[in-house]
């Protein structure tokens, strides 16, 4: 659902891709983040290593 929602996005930041899924905040989607790329490093790409990251669906 999360990997959906930033496909239609495109690129974007944490923060954008959590107004979009609903959250005020981008806590909201951390944990998730961090498991889709410890767990699935093949369906997002992280487009930077410094804050804002910009993280994108594959």
């Amino acid at each position: 659902m999360c990997l959906d929602k930033l496909k239609e996005l495109g690129v974007s930041t944490a923060s954008e891709w959590a107004s979009a899924m609903g959250y005020e905040t981008h806590n909201a989607l951390a944990k998730v983040i961090r498991r889709i790329v410890n767990d699935m490093p093949d369906k997002i790409r992280v487009n930077s290593s410094k804050k804002p990251r910009h993280y994108r669906a594959l």
